[in-house]
């Protein structure tokens, strides 16, 4: 177990560090920061000093060695655009993101799971021919279009919930929150809504594939050949089995989530760091696109070794093939 949380540890380290080098080049090569920050009329002597003082003649390794240096210190420049420091645009934004993708997840696992294991359990039942076109339905529409029908129905037509913006919210130290106001749960019903629906349809496509797969092995019937109960066979072993690629792909679609939120945002007004993102590309903002970047990365890696480690716990024969070579 040790040897495999220093080994994802490395492998991560190497991920960040070349996420990093992208990052450096996106900010070294997309566009002059030193354009961005004057106007265009600013005399040349004054351009040379400003790139003196930003350090932007000095070696690429240095300039690399210092980037770095900066992100790991959570010090990630100031944005062109904003003129405020970028650690503090992110952690304006961050919980909103969080809180959303957050919500967004439980909904499609909360949901998707149970309707793979109906629609595997039952698959000649009307109920599981109407979640398998749910389904389709859901993972064939763009994110955005479903938003926008959501917008037209629930927020124009019937009024019930707000078309855009995050509501009212609790400030908790640093964190804001919607969940605790009626105000913020109601603005986050659409936007959670639309970015699990995908999540949510592959989820539950995923479990019923797997039960209907599980069903039929050996293992499954040798256990109704010794009396079990069809809820002992189906939850203590069917199900049990089914979860161990189900795990696999929910966490990486939670880092999905966080990644491609933006278009969610964007359709909802969503003050989190998708819109803060995109907003940053319309006006080449680089601080704020490297940070999201390396950002986005590390969510993926951290998700990526809870996983792996999940799935060691989950599944026995990993343990056991482990621990026979270690043996040998």
């Amino acid at each position: 177990m040790l040897a495999l949380i220093v080994r994802r540890i490395i492998q991560s380290i190497v991920v960040m560090l070349a996420v990093a080098l992208l990052a450096f080049t996106l900010f070294r090569y997309v566009g002059d920061p030193v354009s961005q920050m004057v106007g265009q009329e600013t005399p040349i002597e004054e351009r040379e000093k400003l790139r003196e003082r930003l350090g932007l003649n000095d070696p690429v390794l240095v300039q690399f060695a210092r980037f770095a240096g900066n992100t790991l210190r959570g010090e990630f420049g100031i944005s062109y655009r904003i003129g405020r420091p970028v650690n503090e645009l992110i952690s304006e934004r961050m919980p909103a993101t969080l809180e959303l993708s957050l919500i967004a997840a439980l909904f499609s696992l909360l949901v998707g799971i149970p309707m793979g294991v109906y629609t595997g359990l039952h698959p000649s039942r009307w109920l599981s021919k109407v979640f398998l076109t749910v389904s389709l339905i859901g993972i064939s529409l763009p994110t955005f279009f479903i938003g926008i029908l959501l917008i037209l129905l629930f927020g124009v037509v019937l009024g019930w919930l707000p078309t855009f913006g995050r509501g009212e919210v609790v400030q908790l130290g640093w964190w804001s929150t919607g969940l605790l106001t009626v105000e913020g749960l109601k603005a986050l019903i659409m936007p959670a809504f639309t970015l699990g629906m995908f999540q949510l349809t592959l989820i539950m496509r995923l479990v019923r594939s797997e039960m209907l797969e599980v069903l039929r092995t050996d293992y499954v019937k040798f256990a109704r050949a010794r009396g079990l109960t069809n809820r002992a066979v189906h939850f203590g072993h069917a199900l049990k089995n089914t979860l161990v690629p189900v795990i696999t792909i929910t966490g990486l679609q939670v880092g999905s989530i966080i990644a491609f939120a933006i278009i969610t945002e964007t359709v909802f007004q969503w003050p989190g760091m998708g819109l803060l993102f995109l907003q940053a590309i319309q006006f080449a903002d680089i601080p704020i696109m490297s940070t999201y970047l390396i950002l986005i990365a590390a969510f993926f890696v951290i998700i990526n070794l809870t996983v792996d480690l999940l799935y060691f716990a989950v599944d026995p024969r990993l343990r056991i093939d482990r621990s026979v070579a270690g043996g040998h």
